[in-house]
């Protein structure tokens, strides 16, 4: 069977970095590992920067454009009557779009917020009030939960096309391809100065939010 390009490398490295971060934070985070939960946050703040711009000007399956649909789309998907195509379907393309906004939340949340003994501030914190930011801190730790959560519901959806649809979504992730089925074309590749610009923009403007703000 042909195959057919499906995830670019950015787009799978911000994937599996962020699968990797969140135990990494959490763990962190419950340990008071301060300093270092610090560190992977801002890591965490600059991949998400990156997937932002990347959703704006990256290869054609990780454009925002590329794959968000509205409420038509969505229904024709649900009754059969429209193709999944290459990349997102458009009922996952929310699932994309909830999980982003929610990491975006969640590391916003942390650059106001500080510890009880205001020891461990996130580099944003002298913006506001203690108080402000310790109920931002309380936020950030409730959102995180949130986001927990629909994690979990992603993998179950993984977990129902793998084994009632017999499509394995996991795979592509990793390879990067799949076979090609009905799909008559696959991603088109962003150029790989794209690629420099959207990491470059990332790194500056998370710099500038953890040092310079």
């Amino acid at each position: 069977m042909s195959r057919v390009a499906v995830w670019d490398l950015p787009t799978r490295a911000f994937h599996w970095l962020i699968v990797l971060l969140m135990p990494a934070l959490w763990w962190t985070g419950e340990e008071h590992m301060d300093d270092l939960h610090l560190l992977l946050g801002e890591v965490a703040l600059g991949l998400i920067l990156f997937r932002l711009i990347w959703g704006l000007i990256g290869s054609s399956t990780a454009r925002f454009a590329g794959f968000v649909r509205g409420p038509g789309a969505i229904l024709d998907y649900l009754r059969g009557q429209r193709p999944a195509g290459v990349g997102h379907n458009p009922l996952g393309a929310l699932s994309v779009l909830a999980l982003l906004l929610l990491l975006a939340t969640v590391a916003g949340l942390g650059l106001f917020a500080t510890d009880e003994d205001g020891l461990a501030p996130g580099p944003l914190s002298h913006l506001v009030t203690f108080d402000s930011a310790r109920i931002l801190a309380e936020r950030h730790e409730q959102v995180f939960w949130i986001l927990v959560g629909f994690v979990g519901l992603h993998v179950a959806a993984i977990l129902f096309y793998l084994l009632v649809k017999r499509d394995n979504l996991v795979a592509p992730m990793v390879s990067g391809a799949r076979g090609g089925g009905e799909v008559e074309a696959g991603m088109v590749a962003a150029p790989a100065w794209r690629f420099l610009v959207a990491a470059a923009i990332a790194i500056l403007l998370t710099w500038v939010i953890a040092t310079r703000l």
